[in-house]
């Protein structure tokens, strides 16, 4: 269902998820910093998925915003985040020709400045962040876990000949892509790939309980099956890594080491701010300042 609609072609299209009152809101602000800061992506379509029962009336009125019903299967519909792997999936499914980047954005995010390494051109199939700190990581030195291992098998990953650094804690890994923002060409399948065998791992018993037993496994399998599939799928020379203005992470900011900590909200394209503290020891220039007073950005 279409709120309001604007005729421009466009290449790439947002989505996001909401699964509250309250999360409404915070959809609300992200798709207004969109709007407001996105330059010449400020106009793009945006689709929000929810369930049935949202009624999503904050959106009302929103141009070029469309809600489509959110539809998680049953032996995945209470596993950690396994909204946003179904609405990617299905937002992969609705994209047209005429959609070359879907961009998937946090409701956590805010665009500060234009975001036009997400639009992927006729070069790239994916543009993402390394992860932030290595959670649950595989070491690029180290031998496979049964955890990795097991997601490896079912992706069919035989190997991963390339590597990442963790962006805070400096850590070299397999490919582990951060998932608080990223680009994906739609036509390539992958997302409906990642439904299939993150749901193929949430019904593994055996896996849920060994390897994938604790939470923190639980909360970032979506990330490191996204991360297998990337690396199965894309070689290098087809994934735009983008730079630590995207999905910088304010909530880390002290955690940062000098050399990668930016000073100012402005220096930023996507800030992923979490909560309200995250955002109160650095800079935040005009007209930012008053946009986040006005929209409560952090409330």
């Amino acid at each position: 269902m279409t709120n309001t609609t604007v005729d421009t072609p466009t290449t790439t299209g947002f989505l996001t998820v909401v699964n509250s009152k309250q999360e409404e809101r915070q959809a609300r602000r992200l798709i207004e910093s969109l709007r407001s800061f996105g330059g010449q992506l400020r106009d793009c379509p945006v689709w929000v998925f929810a369930p049935r029962s949202q009624a999503l009336d904050d959106l009302a009125g929103m141009r070029n915003v469309a809600r489509y019903p959110l539809e998680i299967e049953a032996p995945c519909r209470h596993y950690e985040l396994a909204d946003k792997v179904f609405a990617c999936a299905k937002a992969e499914e609705l994209a047209g020709a005429e959609i070359r980047s879907l961009v998937w954005l946090n409701l956590d995010c805010l665009i500060i400045n234009p975001p036009i390494l997400f639009d992927l051109g006729p070069s790239f199939d994916a543009a993402l962040r390394p992860v932030h700190i290595r959670n649950v990581g595989s070491l690029a030195q180290e031998p496979l876990d049964d955890y990795w291992s097991t997601v490896y098998r079912v992706v069919g990953v035989d190997s991963a000949p390339d590597t990442v650094e963790s962006f805070v804690d400096a850590q070299r890994l397999r490919p582990y892509f951060n998932t608080h923002c990223f680009s994906i060409n739609p036509a390539r399948g992958i997302l409906q790939m990642w439904r299939e065998c993150f749901r193929s791992l949430v019904t593994n018993p055996a896996f849920q309980a060994g390897p994938c037993h604790d939470e923190v496994h639980q909360v970032f399998l979506h990330q490191v099956v996204l991360s297998a599939i990337i690396t199965k799928l894309l070689d290098s020379g087809h994934i735009r890594m983008l730079p630590a203005d995207y999905s910088y992470p304010l909530h880390l900011q002290q955690r940062l080491p000098p050399s990668r900590r930016l000073q100012s909200l402005g220096q930023m394209v996507c800030a992923v701010y979490e909560d309200a503290d995250s955002i109160k020891d650095i800079e935040i220039p005009e007209p930012i300042g008053a946009w986040l007073s006005e929209h409560q950005a952090m409330s």
